[in-house]
């Protein structure tokens, strides 16, 4: 093996000293936007929108037992928003990465409705902040204790968070490697002519090359930015490309902080030396700041290092591995949509579905047309025509209900059409397979009816 690629991957590599720089500002960054986006959904009434006013929940496979708990939502928001703030300013930063990790992901498990790829990112980069030494440098807790402050930390520690990126970045490009996204441009072509009213650039949004150009551009972006991000030589480039990157697609696309989300988190890839001496020439005008000017190293416990290695060994093996979990399904991933959730399948489909239920009383043979508005939000009823994990749960959420209500032995059969990526709407659910009865596992749903067409790639 060439002997550069040995000492890369060796251990002492891993654990060689950076400047803690890097990750002090990273965690006050994150912090600060995670604080932002906590005030920002609470202002805009999201908080009783989609947590408190729902009659019912989607829940997720296996997290079953988090609940929704009603006004008390507000709560655990505060709870969040405080330990975001703290976390930021690195104040008893142990015990606010854990409360915030475990409010914000509560928060994310109440309804899978709200399921979004920036959530699930977040959530992940919070459960590794709780290990790393991220208040080690401008943080107030090196102020309380002056013990804590280090100037280098193991290179293993900034790496892991480079490293949640890069799979982040890699996987979504390696699922646009698909005849939908390259040969079609699909959803782009569907998507882009809504912003033609756009000043100046609008109009091109009209054009069929436009859409392959950004489909195109798109994957090789996901593909190579995290290694120019890597290379010195390319960084400052390929960061500015970051930005202009996420800020066209916040222009054009209702997906939240998520482009904010990812510009912040680039920012972990800069030269530990390089933010360093940016921290140090602050800290000539405000000498108060808590910014480590001695060259001391933050080392782990021998215990201490072997438990965390291992967790996060553990941890990335499962990163790596989940987007491919589709594979154990026979069906085409798009359109059953199983496996695709926590993969990183960013923005490729654009589907659209009707679903109406019917309820039958298995002792009298009585039917009744459900009204999904009776149950369901707008929101969730969108969600819950296309995906089929949704359309079985709240086909046993109909079973339950009737059930109390006096209905004998009640069963539960479905019409669902779903159009998807531009092709006409086809029926997706077996109407004659009653729902009532069947069960939610990680196999192939067997009422989901046949694709009957091909989308070739990853």
């Amino acid at each position: 093996m060439n002997k550069k690629l040995t000492n890369i991957l060796s251990t002492q590599h891993f654990g060689k000293p950076v400047y803690s720089a890097s990750l002090a500002v990273f965690r006050m960054v994150f912090g600060l936007m995670l604080l932002f986006s906590t005030i920002r959904f609470w202002a805009k009434g999201w908080i009783e929108e989609l947590y408190i006013n729902p009659k019912f929940y989607f829940s997720y496979y296996g997290f079953e037992w988090v609940k929704p708990i009603g006004d008390y939502t507000y709560i655990l928001f505060i709870i969040c928003g405080i330990s975001a703030l703290l976390f930021a300013l690195g104040l008893f930063y142990r015990i606010a990465s854990v409360l915030l990790f475990l409010s914000f992901t509560y928060i994310e498990l109440m309804d899978k409705t709200n399921y979004l790829n920036h959530y699930y990112f977040v959530t992940l980069v919070l459960f590794l902040m709780i290990w790393l030494p991220a208040n080690a440098n401008l943080s107030l807790d090196s102020l309380r204790k002056p013990g804590l402050s280090k100037r280098f930390i193991p290179l293993w520690t900034v790496g892991s968070i480079r490293l949640m990126m890069a799979t982040v970045y890699v996987f979504a490009g390696l699922a646009k490697l698909n005849s939908d996204w390259l040969i079609e441009a699909m959803p782009l072509r569907l998507w882009l002519p809504a912003n033609n009213d756009m000043p100046l650039i609008g109009p091109l949004f009209n054009q069929v090359w436009v859409a392959y150009f950004f489909s195109w551009f798109g994957a090789i972006y996901d593909l190579t930015i995290a290694f120019f991000l890597l290379n010195k030589k390319t960084r400052s480039y390929a960061y500015a490309t970051v930005v202009v990157f996420h800020l066209m697609t916040a222009l054009l696309f209702p997906i939240g902080v998520f482009p904010y989300v990812m510009m912040v988190s680039a920012l972990v890839f800069f030269d530990t030396k390089d933010v360093d001496k940016v921290l140090q020439k602050i800290k000539t005008v405000f000498r108060t700041l808590p910014v480590n000017a001695m060259y001391n190293n933050y080392t782990f416990a021998p215990v201490q290092q072997r438990v965390v290695s291992t967790l996060f060994v553990v941890f990335f093996v499962m990163q790596f591995a989940m987007p491919w979990r589709y594979l154990l399904n026979k069906d085409e991933l798009f359109w059953t949509e199983e496996g695709f959730r926590f993969s990183w399948r960013v923005m490729l489909v654009e589907k659209m579905g009707y679903a109406q239920f019917v309820v039958k009383d298995g002792a009298t043979g009585e039917r009744i047309a459900v009204n999904n508005n009776e149950f369901l939000t707008r929101n969730q009823e969108r969600m819950m025509a296309i995906q089929p994990d949704f359309i079985l749960q709240y086909a046993h959420h109909l079973r339950d209900y009737y059930q109390q209500q006096g209905m004998q032995q009640p069963e539960v059969y479905a019409t669902v059409y779903v159009a998807m990526n531009g092709r006409r709407s086809r029926l997706y659910a077996d109407t004659t397979v009653d729902l009532a009865k069947q069960t939610d596992t990680w196999k192939h749903k067997n009422w989901i009816l046949a694709f009957n067409d091909n989308i070739y790639g990853l």
